[in-house]
């Protein structure tokens, strides 16, 4: 039977017998943890059995480990790493490589914890309307400086052990409303996105997960793009991208209506899982009913994604430590000298 079209979350640090009856039946594609789900390293590799018991298989554990404000984890569990922004700007012509080296340490933190996703590169420009909430989680602000760096993050996870996960499809820098509470809207014709927003992706639409942004494309569809046939249109047939795609987090507030009838809106627009965050137990299962299972082309794209977790080699980490410490003058973890 193919895998349930949701990704979903746990309420603590363990699961309850509720969530393990409901993740179960539903079957989800895999799960997602946040700052309530963690306490310590064994109790999050338990949490990460927990999920992988209750679905009887050994299924994708995905969390936002950006760097800079958006990372889940934190010493001493993870290093504390600048915002993706200002790592760029300190490693200057040496960004590639220290992007590269920053997330190969990232994926090494997350498989030590039993977490072997993670929800980056982020390939939205940074310009100088983006929002605050998005703007130093970018890498730039030109398409072709973007795509460099995004492919280096992704190496990086892929090399560790780690699926990353493309977002915000198909860009979200040039919104000047933070999604979370308010809908962005996008004034910029097709063409012009095509050799800006958009190039990164295509650029990047070999790998094997994305996410999609909850913004509109005024010029293209009066509907948000998680929710609109014509947008992920766009993403499969413009863009080119064959991987998984998931919603950004379906409960967000750009979205209007229920849970179950964002969720379901976004599934017949064309994406393949429905992200589903901070929710209750009753509204999760709401979403599983709406969102029914992979269809026979998502299963597919879902079982390529997860063979291309691999075994990472062994890592000299303190030799990786010196080389990103040599590339970045010192100053790697949060502004502060190894």
């Amino acid at each position: 039977m193919n895998y349930g079209a949701t990704i979903l979350d746990a309420e603590g640090l363990r699961l309850n017998a509720d969530e393990k009856a409901l993740f179960r039946d539903a079957d989800p594609f895999g799960f997602i943890l946040f700052g309530r789900n963690i306490d310590s390293a064994e109790q999050i590799r338990a949490l990460c059995s927990d999920f992988r018991e209750a679905v009887g298989r050994d299924c994708m554990i995905t969390i936002d480990q950006e760097g800079g404000r958006v990372q889940r984890l934190r010493p001493p569990l993870a290093r504390n790493w600048l915002p993706p922004l200002d790592h760029v700007a300190r490693a200057g012509e040496n960004a590639e490589r220290a992007m590269y080296l920053r997330y190969r340490l990232i994926a090494a933190e997350l498989r030590d914890l039993g977490i072997d996703s993670n929800c980056a590169p982020m390939l939205d420009l940074a310009g100088d309307d983006t929002h605050a909430f998005l703007h130093n989680r970018c890498y730039g602000g030109a398409a072709e400086t973007v795509s460099r760096l995004g492919r280096a993050v992704a190496d990086g996870l892929l090399a560790g052990g780690v699926l990353p996960v493309v977002k915000h499809m198909p860009g979200h820098g040039r919104a000047t409303l933070d999604s979370h509470h308010d809908l962005p809207h996008v004034a910029a014709t097709a063409d012009m996105l095509d050799v800006t927003d958009f190039a990164p992706f295509r650029a990047l639409n070999d790998l094997p997960l994305g996410m999609t942004a909850h913004i509109v494309l005024d010029k293209i569809d009066p509907r948000p793009a998680t929710v609109s046939p014509v947008v992920m249109q766009l993403i499969r047939e413009r863009i080119g991208f064959q991987g998984l795609i998931m919603t950004d987090d379906i409960s967000m507030k750009a979205l209007a209506g229920t849970i179950a009838e964002k969720t379901a809106q976004a599934i017949a627009a064309g994406c393949d899982i429905a992200l589903v965050c901070n929710q209750t137990l009753k509204d999760r299962e709401a979403a599983v009913h709406a969102a029914g299972r992979l269809t026979e082309q998502a299963q597919a794209r879902a079982e390529r994604a997860l063979a291309q977790r691999q075994k990472p080699a062994e890592l000299d980490i303190p030799a990786v430590e010196a080389e990103l410490s040599r590339l970045m003058g010192g100053q790697v973890y949060d502004g502060q000298p190894l």
